[in-house]
């Protein structure tokens, strides 16, 4: 069989795209998803995604970790995939999707910018030697570091730690590291280990959102821009009184890299 595919990549965050309208994909091929995401062996990618048709919505977006298993919402992936779904014609700059999370809205602005909606962040955020834990469709530890630290930091030894301590163990976790800008007017600057990748990624679309909502508790206040090693994002959000956080966009560029078929 040959399959047909898109490499789309959002920050440096790669994913093998598919269009699975006809619903051919066998998402039970964990050893199929694996090799398409293999750098070596297969095409290279952080996930592979599948965007399926739904009776309720535009399109569904189903995916996978590099690990060749369903994931929860991947909020870079996301983006690319409101752009894929743009390039077959699914949608033109509006739309309405499901993922793993819930449903999400998006919309294309003209220069090829993503605005993707998150779901609400209900609570207070949990504290803890961690660092500060909040599911943004996925759940996140958040690190924030001392001036001049990031730069330096071993964030796979770093976050492997965390990721496999024993709290976490069992389901995981992200784990980003962040460094307050110099001056408000700067980027905050992130880097992140994904579970599933088991490794650090050039940038986290949910990671870079729990950076963001966690650092309003240090003055960063919405719209907060944020520089990942694969680019520019930036978070809007409405904080709550209880804690809370409604309205949360996540935003930034989704390109097609390249198209192909592989034998599978």
């Amino acid at each position: 069989m040959t399959l047909r595919f898109f490499k789309y990549q959002g920050t440096g965050n790669d994913f093998v795209m598919v269009d699975d309208r006809e619903r051919q994909f066998d998402e039970s091929n964990h050893q199929l998803v694996r090799r398409l995401c293999d750098r070596r062996l297969g095409i290279g990618a952080d996930g592979l995604i599948l965007l399926r048709l739904h009776p309720d919505y535009d399109f569904e977006m189903v995916y996978f970790n590099a690990d060749g298993y369903l994931g929860s919402m991947c909020g870079n992936g996301g983006r690319c995939t409101v752009a894929f779904a743009h390039h077959l014609g699914v949608i033109e700059n509006e739309t309405r999707f499901i993922a793993a999370d819930g449903a999400h809205e998006a919309h294309i602005e003209t220069d090829g910018t993503v605005n993707l909606r998150m779901q609400d962040v209900l609570g207070q955020q949990e504290i803890s030697e961690d660092g500060v834990f909040l599911n943004t469709g996925s759940p996140h530890i958040v690190r924030f570091l001392d001036p001049s630290r990031l730069a330096e930091l071993n964030v796979v030894s770093e976050g492997r730690a965390i990721r496999y301590n024993e709290r976490f163990r069992e389901r995981g976790t992200n784990v980003n590291f962040a460094e307050m800008p110099p001056t408000p007017d700067l980027p905050w600057q992130v880097r992140t280990y994904e579970r599933g990748v088991e490794d650090e990624t050039l940038s986290c679309g949910t990671g870079v959102t729990a950076v963001a909502l966690a650092a309003s508790r240090r003055g960063a206040v919405s719209p907060v821009n944020l520089r990942t090693p694969g680019g520019d994002l930036r978070v809007a959000f409405e904080a709550l009184p209880d804690g809370s956080f409604t309205n949360i966009y996540l935003s930034g560029p989704a390109l097609r890299v390249f198209e192909g078929s592989i034998d599978v």
